[in-house]
């Protein structure tokens, strides 16, 4: 897979701004009420940590993967939703301020969780490799902090002190989040070079079937303990849109397995696709939240 500076370093940079304009349609009242019921962040950290990698041990028995797809599919499916979950979320209009708090924990949880499943996998394919595996924990919380909270609370910061001037940049930055999220299928696809359908063909099955299960899942677990839609939405989101890039490094640099790392590309291909359909789809059931008069400075 060829490296793509326009998605190396111009997506950390794009996805920086992005969550500064996430942060920009957020005040403390919404992190204040996902914590005082906190249903949708536990059960969807645990259908993150535990259900997602167990849907992909079901899609690889069931397809009869070749043992590094299998591996690698186990991988992506114990990945966190990374920023672009939060984009995903923004820009289908579902709740934001969980969305972000599960990337956050799944993030820091999966430092654990991750290296298990993927050695579960290694154990149940062990013709795959003998590499333990092991997350890169420092620069997981240091992306997390730069790309994550830091743009966040400079957002809301902006919101407390200039709440019109806040209102003007969201509109902005939810357009800018659309270019972004076109460009993201265009900048993937054209990094996989003329090996796209190859990986298509050898992954794509299992890694729709991963991320189809995974929205649904996510919106039918947080609906069974009656969440508001925009709630279901957002654990939906974080189940089906995953940190591929976490995935691909995991199974090129730690284990060096290349073959490993095609259900992580094939996966950040996909995903876009039916994040476009979820945008839709939460777009058309929610209308734009309305602005309230700010009156009291709040972060």
């Amino acid at each position: 897979m060829q490296d793509n500076p326009l998605i190396d370093v111009g997506l950390p940079i794009a996805l920086f701004l992005i969550m500064v304009g996430i942060g920009l349609s957020l005040t403390s009242r919404e992190f204040v009420r996902e914590a005082k019921d906190p249903r949708g962040i536990i059960i969807g950290s645990v259908g993150q940590i535990v259900l997602m990698p167990a849907l992909a041990f079901l899609i690889a028995v069931a397809l009869a993967l070749p043992p590094a797809v299998a591996v690698g599919l186990v991988i992506i499916a114990a990945c966190p939703g990374g920023t672009t979950s939060n984009l995903i979320a923004y820009l289908a209009r579902a709740n934001v301020a969980l969305s972000i708090v599960l990337t956050v924990l799944a993030s820091l949880i999966t430092i654990v969780t991750l290296p298990i499943a993927a050695n579960l996998a290694l154990r149940w394919q062990p013709s795959a490799s003998e590499v333990p595996i092991e997350v890169p924990v420092l620069r997981t919380i240091a992306l997390l902090v730069v790309i994550v909270l830091v743009p966040v609370a400079i957002g809301m910061t902006i919101r407390a002190r200039w709440p019109q001037r806040a209102a003007a940049l969201e509109k902005a930055v939810s357009l800018f989040g659309g270019v972004v999220l076109a460009g993201l299928i265009v900048g993937i696809s054209v990094s996989l070079g003329g090996d796209v359908w190859t990986y298509l063909t050898a992954a794509g099955p299992a890694t729709v079937l991963l991320n189809v299960g995974g929205l649904a899942l996510g919106f039918g677990i947080l609906s069974l303990a009656r969440l508001p839609f925009g709630s279901c939405l957002a654990g939906g989101i974080e189940m089906g849109i995953k940190n591929a890039t976490l995935g691909i490094l995991i199974a090129v640099n730690v284990i060096g397995n290349e073959a490993m790392a095609v259900p992580s590309g094939v996966y950040g291909l996909l995903m876009y696709a039916s994040a476009v359909a979820v945008v839709l789809y939460g777009r058309r059931r929610t209308p734009p939240r309305p602005r309230e008069p700010e009156r009291v400075a709040e972060v």
